[in-house]
């Protein structure tokens, strides 16, 4: 048996303390009240900050970066962290745009994580898509991330990142044994854009969980950001309709207390 201590900071911001590691999923630590722009005419304010500020944080062995260019999953003090992590991963554009340490990662790439002392922790880049079809130009790259390193009994930990439902993402739930998924929820929408999402509500994140079948599932992304259309009260009443084995597999992250699941 082996377990993993996640700590939701807030919005889709984690510390992942597994295998003697310390990794940081997309670094959001700038206060509330800023408005941001995200580009093609479209913005979010930030409504809540962080649970942790960065001098509370431990040293840290990797950024796993989702995408760079939204400050959702990578605001200023986010940013200015990075050159503190011993390795960024994220898309291979923005290890362009990023330079220093990060290194870009296609879907199906993988990276591993190595340190005297310590088991490996392979990581494979999985495919996203934040939008619907053919946004990509638009919306730019995005990518998940599966973790794998042995001792694991339930499977992978999976960080889905900011994506829709769709046949790139169903793939993981047939090419990966998936144990832990940190699921990106929602439900963004922009006025500008009317109904189109940008990453998943409830509906399709059900659906998704239920090809995956995971023992744990942690929803993350759903709150801080006045573009999130859809709250923990939506998809709690999602899952009040769902069947009881699926809704039994979310956990809630209480935000800053560090939480052991057992992978």
């Amino acid at each position: 048996m082996t377990e993993a201590r996640i700590t939701h900071i807030g919005g889709p911001t984690t510390l992942i303390e597994a295998a003697g590691w310390r990794l940081l999923t997309d670094p959001t630590f700038d206060p509330p009240g800023r408005r941001y722009s995200f580009g093609w005419g479209t913005s979010s304010r930030k409504t809540s900050g962080p649970a942790l500020k960065t001098s509370e944080l431990p040293p840290l062995d990797a950024v796993l970066l989702t995408h760079d260019h939204h400050a959702d999953n990578l605001d200023t003090a986010g940013r200015a962290l990075l050159p503190s992590a011993d390795v960024v991963l994220t898309t291979r554009s923005g290890a362009v745009r990023l330079g220093g340490t990060a290194h870009g990662l296609a879907p199906w790439d993988t990276w591993r994580l190595e340190s005297p002392g310590r088991p490996a922790i392979e990581v494979i880049a999985t495919p996203a898509r934040h939008g619907p079809p053919l946004s990509r130009p638009l919306v730019g790259e995005v990518t998940g991330f599966a973790l794998r390193w042995e001792g694991q009994r339930h499977g992978a930990l999976w960080v889905t990142g900011d994506t829709v439902l769709y046949d790139g993402v169903r793939e993981v739930a047939q090419r990966v044994d998936v144990g832990t998924v940190l699921l990106h929820l929602g439900g963004v929408r922009f006025p500008l854009t009317g109904p189109l999402r940008y990453t998943m509500t409830a509906a399709p994140a059900l659906e998704l969980c239920r090809l995956l079948r995971p023992r744990t599932v942690l929803p993350v992304h759903y709150e801080g950001w006045s573009h999130f259309q859809e709250g923990r009260r939506a998809v709690e009443a999602a899952l009040a309709a769902a069947d009881a084995d699926l809704s039994a597999r979310f956990t809630w992250l209480p935000a800053g207390t560090p939480l052991d699941v057992t992978v």
